[in-house]
C-alpha cells in the first residue's frame, strides 16, 4: 500500500498538492477539536461558577433565616450552623451591620483540616476565592458574610464524555488526513498528468523530435497551454522546413553562376578557350548575379529584423509613393510600360526607408512580369482607418496554384523579364507586417495582378 502511495507521490508538485490536502484535513479536524474543547471548557466553567453561586446564596439564606428567627445575631444559635457549613466544605465569617465580627467557623471549634478532608472525601474540590455577600432581612442589610465555598469539580461522566469526544476527534483527524491524502493524490495526479506529458513532449522536442506533440489536452488552462505548445511545435517544424528549403534554394541559386564561372575558367586554364571580351563579360555578369543574390539575402535579413530596427515617424504616404514612382518612371518607359498614379492624401506612422522599399519591390516586380505595351496603375486612398495602396498591372497573371506561394522566399516565375532571386515580394510582405499591415494579391491568368498593401492610417 505505502509503495503505491509513494509511487503516486513521486512527482514533486503532486507530492506538495497531496500533502496540502492532507494538511488541510488535519488542520480542519484540529480546528474542530480546539473549538469543541473550548466550548466544553467554557460550559464546565459556567457550570462550576453557577454551583458556587448557588452554594453562596444558600449560605446567605441560611444566616438570614437564623437572624429572622432570633431577631438578631446570636453566636450560640450560629454555632448550630457549623455542621451544615462543615458538610458543604465551606468556610465562613459573619460581620454585623457595623462591620464588627459576630461569628466565624474557626471560633465554632471546627478544624480546618477536617474541612479539607471532608472536601476531599466529598470530591467538591478546593476552596474558591473569598466573597463578601450582604445578608438582608426584610429589605434591610443586617450583616456581611465573608465566605469561601468549594470550587467544585467536573463530574466524571462529563469528563468521560469530553474524553470520548476528543478520541473521536483524533480518530476523525487521522481519517480525514488519510482521505484527504488519497483524494489529494488522485486529484494532483489528474491535474499534473497533462503537465507531465507536456514536459515530456517539450523534452522530446528539444531533443530533436520535431513531430512530437502533446496528446492530452484537457478543457482547462492546462489544455490551453498544451494547445499553445502544439501550435509552437508546428511553427518550429515549419520553420525547420523553411530553413532547409532556404539553404537548398541559396545553394541552388549560387551553384549556377559558380558552375558557369568554374567551367569558363577551367576552359581558359586548359587552353580550350581564350580570355576574350565575351568570356570576361560573361564572367562579370555571373559575378553581378551572385552580388544581386547576396544583396537580396541582406535585404531579407534586414526585413526579418525590421520590427527591431525601424525608425518610425508620421509621414505622408502620398508623397513617398509619388516620389518612388517618379524615380522608377525611366525604367518603365525604357521597358515600354505605362505607369500611372491616382494618389489621395494619406498619412501613416512608419519608417520612410522601409516603406519606400515596399513600394519599390512591388514596382520592380511589375517590371519583371508586365510585357511591353502593358500598364501599371498605383492607387492610394484611405478606407476605414487603413491606408490602402493598390498596384494593378496588365501582366499575364498568376496561376491559382502559385498564388498562395508568391510571398514565399525564392519563389520565381519563368515569365519574368529578367533574372531575380524571388525575394522581393517576401521582403515587401515582411516589412509590411513589421508596420502592422498586410500585403495581399489577387490575380487571374490573362487579366493581370493586383497587389494590395494595407497600413494603419493616421487620422485627424
Amino acid at each position: 500500500m505505502w509503495t503505491a502511495v509513494r509511487e503516486l507521490l513521486r512527482g514533486r508538485f503532486t507530492r506538495r498538492l497531496a500533502l496540502a490536502f492532507a494538511a488541510l484535513g488535519i488542520g480542519t479536524a484540529a480546528l474542530t477539536a480546539v473549538l469543541v474543547n473550548t466550548a466544553f471548557t467554557n460550559r464546565f466553567e459556567d457550570y462550576l461558577s453557577e454551583q458556587q453561586h448557588t452554594r453562596q446564596q444558600q449560605l446567605v439564606s441560611l444566616f438570614a433565616a437564623d437572624y429572622r428567627r432570633d431577631g438578631g445575631w446570636s453566636p450560640p444559635s450560629l454555632d448550630q450552623l457549623a455542621p451544615t457549613l462543615t458538610m458543604t466544605g465551606s468556610e465562613a465569617e459573619l460581620l454585623d451591620a457595623s462591620g464588627r465580627q459576630v461569628w466565624s467557623l474557626v471560633e465554632a471549634d471546627v478544624d480546618p483540616a477536617m474541612l479539607a478532608m471532608h472536601r476531599q472525601m466529598m470530591g467538591t474540590g478546593e476552596l474558591g476565592p473569598p466573597r463578601s455577600l450582604p445578608v438582608t432581612v426584610d429589605g434591610q442589610r443586617v450583616g456581611t458574610l465573608n465566605v469561601r465555598v468549594p470550587q467544585g469539580v467536573v463530574p466524571a461522566v462529563d469528563k468521560d464524555f469530553q474524553a470520548s469526544v476528543n478520541r473521536l476527534l483524533v480518530g476523525g483527524a487521522l481519517g480525514a488526513a488519510l482521505v484527504a491524502l488519497v483524494a489529494g493524490t488522485y486529484t494532483a495526479r489528474r491535474a499534473t498528468a497533462p503537465i507531465t506529458e507536456l514536459t515530456h513532449a517539450a523534452d522530446d522536442l528539444a531533443a530533436g523530435r520535431r513531430d512530437r506533440r502533446a496528446t492530452t489536452i484537457p478543457n482547462n488552462e492546462i489544455g490551453q497551454l498544451a494547445t499553445a505548445f502544439n501550435t509552437m511545435a508546428d511553427r518550429v517544424e515549419k520553420e525547420d522546413e523553411l530553413r532547409r528549403a532556404f539553404a537548398a534554394d541559396v545553394a541552388h541559386e549560387l551553384r549556377t553562376p559558380l558552375a558557369i564561372q568554374r567551367s569558363q575558367l577551367e576552359a581558359i586554364q586548359d587552353g580550350i578557350s581564350k580570355p576574350t571580351e565575351d568570356v570576361i563579360t560573361s564572367l562579370h555578369e555571373e559575378s553581378l548575379r551572385m552580388a544581386r543574390l547576396v544583396a537580396d539575402l541582406e535585404a531579407l535579413a534586414s526585413a526579418d529584423a525590421a520590427a527591431f530596427t525601424m525608425e518610425r515617424r508620421p509621414l505622408s504616404l502620398t508623397t513617398l509613393v509619388g516620389d518612388t514612382a517618379t524615380s522608377l518612371a525611366g525604367a518603365f518607359t525604357e521597358a515600354g510600360i505605362t505607369l500611372s498614379t491616382e494618389l489621395a492624401e494619406v498619412h501613416v506612422d512608419g519608417d520612410p526607408v522601409r516603406l519606400r522599399q515596399v513600394v519599390t519591390n512591388q514596382l520592380t516586380n511589375a517590371l519583371k512580369f508586365v510585357p511591353t505595351g502593358g500598364a501599371v496603375t498605383l492607387t492610394l486612398y484611405q478606407d476605414d482607418g487603413w491606408a490602402v495602396l493598390r498596384v494593378a498591372d496588365t501582366g499575364p497573371g498568376i496561376p491559382a496554384d502559385d498564388l498562395p506561394r508568391i510571398f514565399d522566399r525564392f519563389v520565381r516565375s519563368g515569365s519574368a523579364r529578367a533574372d531575380g532571386s524571388g525575394i522581393g515580394l517576401a521582403v515587401a510582405a515582411e516589412l509590411t507586417a513589421a508596420h502592422g499591415g498586410t500585403l495581399t494579391a489577387e490575380s487571374e491568368v490573362g487579366h493581370g495582378t493586383t497587389f494590395t498593401t494595407r497600413l494603419p492610417a493616421l487620422t485627424g
